[in-house]
């Protein structure tokens, strides 16, 4: 397969809007988004928030003129590096389309934008059930997170609010 045309998501253009959340709403309809449709308030709501956001990064692949992944990433700071950091907060690629290498093109796309914007680091989330895509995430060269060996891991903990 070509490799896929990797282009920032423009919020402004209705076209490119709909295939981000489409895309999205496949995510969220799968066991790894929790398995519940994207909610018409967020449809509606979600580009204007995200307009509103710089720090909020968000691309599409396209296999030809087809959608077919996406990635959205958030800036964050590390104060132990002094330097910005870039969180992978979604990645998604349908499901027509995964095993072709779209997956491992979204991770690099992110990776050239952390380095150009002199970030120390890439960091994800991922369940502990998501056998496969930690193995894509491995393979990428992501670990588990620690300071101390004797600390052990970090876990991803929430409080909703």
């Amino acid at each position: 397969m070509t490799p896929p045309a990797i282009r920032q998501v423009n919020f402004d253009d209705p076209a490119c809007t709909a295939e981000f959340l489409d895309l999205l709403d496949h995510y969220m309809r799968g066991p790894s988004g929790g398995g519940k449709a994207m909610t018409p308030a967020l449809r509606e709501s979600l580009p204007a928030a995200l307009r509103q956001r710089p720090t909020v990064l968000s691309f599409i692949a396209y296999a030809g003129s087809r959608a077919v992944g996406l990635i959205n990433c958030v800036e964050g700071f590390s104060t132990f590096a002094g330097r910005p950091l870039l969180n992978i907060h979604d990645i998604v690629v349908h499901e027509d389309f995964r095993r072709q290498g779209i997956g491992k093109a979204l991770l690099a796309h992110a990776e050239h934008i952390a380095r150009a914007r002199n970030c120390c680091k890439l960091t994800l989330e991922v369940l502990e059930g998501n056998v496969e895509a930690r193995r894509a995430y491995e393979g990428f060269g992501f670990r588990g997170y620690q300071l101390d060996p004797a600390m052990g891991q970090a876990h991803f903990m929430e409080k909703k609010i």
